[in-house]
């Protein structure tokens, strides 16, 4: 059986503080109301442990005022002022230790769903990290919240430029810097400002996007609920070269897997 320290503690500490309060009030010195001590103890113990532990040290406050309280000097051993007090504290008190232990509830329920959420999402990232579909998810300020593995190799992103959120522009600056893109440099900051438009308009026109080293991506667009992009790379390199000649198709698509940028040149020159 394991041993809950949180549980008792609270309750613990309670009755420690009750009885060292009687005693000094009864034996040593007048000891001042200790009911704001007892609420402090019950808020501790039900944001420590719970709503039940809070109401069992709610309990014992109860129990040891109503012993503090206690006046032989009286008839009934109680004024009704004192009577006042107990009632006051023990509303406070149960008040207290319902308003915790329902916080603790719900702030424990809330990690525990915040967890099984990260879990999801680093299971769904390592899943996307495995397909050779290029994913880019784009927040509403079209910053690059989640980028795949297969997205960074094709356009050659290092992995802190990746993961530091850059903006959507500056991963097309990076593939116009890297020379990523087939297209004469003197087009490619209209391509760059076309593409921008388009995916700031969430157009989900399918583009293909021939790259410098043969292989061909079809970019696709999709707006999400809260402003954001998801912009998916599929690659259909081989549905789109219809041109290669059949006869050297094995040739293309192995010059094409090692990434050769030579590949774009020989394919203008054999149509």
């Amino acid at each position: 059986m394991q041993f809950d320290w949180r549980a008792i503690s609270g309750p613990a500490l309670t009755t420690a503080t009750a009885l060292i309060a009687i005693l000094v009030d009864r034996y040593l010195i007048v000891v001042p109301n200790p009911a704001p001590l007892f609420v402090c103890i019950v808020a501790f113990a039900g944001s420590l442990s719970g709503l039940a532990s809070g109401m069992i040290s709610a309990a014992i406050a109860i129990v040891a005022s109503a012993v503090f309280f206690f006046d032989d000097s009286t008839p009934a051993g109680y004024e009704t002022a004192d009577l006042v007090r107990l009632l006051m504290l023990a509303l406070t008190a149960i008040g207290t230790a319902g308003i915790t232990g329902v916080l603790r509830k719900r702030l424990i329920d809330a990690f525990s769903w915040e967890r099984r959420h990260h879990a999801t999402a680093e299971r769904l990232s390592s899943a996307l990290d495995q397909v050779d579909i290029g994913i880019v998810l784009l927040d509403s300020d079209t910053r690059a919240e989640f980028i795949n593995r297969a997205f960074r190799d094709y356009f050659q992103l290092p992995d802190d430029k990746a993961d530091s959120r850059p903006p959507f522009i500056a991963l097309m600056y990076h593939g116009r810097d890297t020379g990523a893109y087939e297209l004469p440099e003197e087009e490619l900051n209209a391509f760059i400002a076309q593409r921008t438009d388009l995916m700031r308009s969430g157009d989900s026109t399918p583009i293909n996007i021939n790259l410098a080293d043969g292989q061909v991506l079809r970019f696709s667009c999709t707006a999400l609920p809260d402003g954001g992009r998801m912009l998916s790379y599929t690659p259909v390199t081989d549905l789109v070269r219809h041109t290669d000649d059949p006869v050297n198709a094995d040739y293309y698509r192995s010059l094409r897997g090692r990434g050769d940028r030579g590949i774009s040149r020989h394919l203008r020159a054999a149509e």
